[in-house]
């Protein structure tokens, strides 16, 4: 999948949402900077960044809830944003999960999912309401109210509610981040489960790699307004196109080094297999200068000759520790072990590069990445 283009292309029928090169602010304030991508139909898509990086604002445009400044939104080939033209948000024909349930206290389950459903009947309302809290496995609690629910139950009822109207995209902010970690976790294997087995193209926005990793097809990373790189899951871990990308995407630092007429990288961790990454990488013949990716998997414990450290910190995660090594430099690289043999703080260790071919950005490009 790849960025917008013209309009003609976005009205391809296996193109559903399309947003091409969108501005929003406020005042002289830019929240998203010519944000491009598409998402075909019956795809679940992901905006995944830090909070305050636009992602969403960008889902509020979609809504319709937001102008555009620039660009426009189509979905299935009709403009629905446009600077100065925007289809209100009830004519869109959109489902939105919110990330506070937005349930209506006074009204029982069945009722708050059939809110919505004015064009129908009682019997039908009611009908399709008690349809779709069997889908998503509520179909006892048609007639409880919201608090007597769990939150968990609670988003499942959000869920049927921006369902029920049939929509052509579902929007979900953020809808776990009220739950706790074991509960986003099963949530979103079943609202994975449950778009799939409708045949619902939805778009989320969330700042958990994690969720957006076990929910979406398509995911694209956010940072400041921009979208700096859309793609699978896989293609995104693999194959970053940015340094910010590189280090929000896995556990991992960029470590500098200096690539070598043989294409070998000489690091302070020795010298590593390796290629360079990134737009215009294929041009980048001359690059000396380097910023190598390390994922904390791609590091072990090392022994006589290898460079030396001590532990800075560790996490025990049971099956393994995740521990932040020291080098001499100061610079801190993170290592993934087993848990099966803890090592202290403050312990001098020795640590060695145990991968296959690592991706490098040109040093200009990577000291635009957050440091640790």
């Amino acid at each position: 999948m790849t960025a917008a283009g013209t309009g003609d292309e976005a009205a391809s029928p296996a193109v559903w949402v399309a947003v091409e090169d969108v501005v929003h602010g406020y005042g002289d304030h830019r929240v998203l900077q010519g944000l491009s991508f598409r998402l075909e139909q019956g795809t679940i898509g992901c905006l995944l960044g830090p909070s305050g990086c636009g992602k969403t604002t960008a889902l509020r445009c979609i809504a319709g809830l937001e102008p555009v400044e620039r660009g426009r939104i189509l979905t299935d080939g009709a403009v629905l944003s446009a600077p100065g033209d925007t289809v209100v948000p009830e004519r869109r024909g959109m489902g939105m999960v919110f990330q506070d349930y937005a349930l209506f206290p006074h009204l029982s389950v069945s009722a708050n999912v059939a809110f919505g459903l004015s064009g129908l009947d009682r019997a039908e309302r009611r009908s399709r309401a008690e349809r779709l809290l069997g889908v998503v496995g509520l179909g006892d609690s048609a007639d409880v109210y919201p608090h007597e629910l769990s939150g968990g139950q609670q988003q499942r009822v959000a869920l049927a509610r921006a369902l029920a109207p049939e929509p052509r995209l579902l929007l979900l902010d953020e809808p776990f981040s009220n739950l706790d970690a074991a509960m986003r976790a099963d949530l979103g294997a079943e609202l994975r489960e449950i778009l799939k087995r409708l045949g619902i193209t939805a778009l989320m926005v969330t700042h958990d790699q994690q969720e957006a990793f076990a929910i979406a097809d398509q995911i694209g990373v956010m940072n400041e307004g921009r979208l700096l790189q859309w793609g699978s899951p896989a293609s995104l871990y693999r194959q970053p196109a940015d340094p910010f990308v590189a280090r929000f995407i896995g556990e991992g630092c960029l470590l500098p080094g200096t690539r070598g007429d043989d294409g070998l990288f000489t690091t302070e961790l020795g010298r590593i297999a390796g290629r360079l990454g990134g737009p215009g990488a294929g041009e980048a013949a001359g690059v000396e200068a380097v910023d190598i990716l390390l994922r904390a998997s791609d590091l072990r414990w090392g022994g006589p000759g290898d460079c030396e450290g001590h532990i800075q910190a560790r996490a025990f995660r049971g099956a393994d520790v995740l521990y932040r090594v020291a080098l001499p430099s100061g610079r801190v690289v993170k290592l993934l072990a087993g848990g099966y043999e803890e090592r202290e703080i403050g312990e001098r260790v020795s640590v060695a590069v145990d991968a296959g071919e690592l991706v490098a950005f040109p040093h200009a490009r990577a000291s635009e990445a957050p440091r640790d």
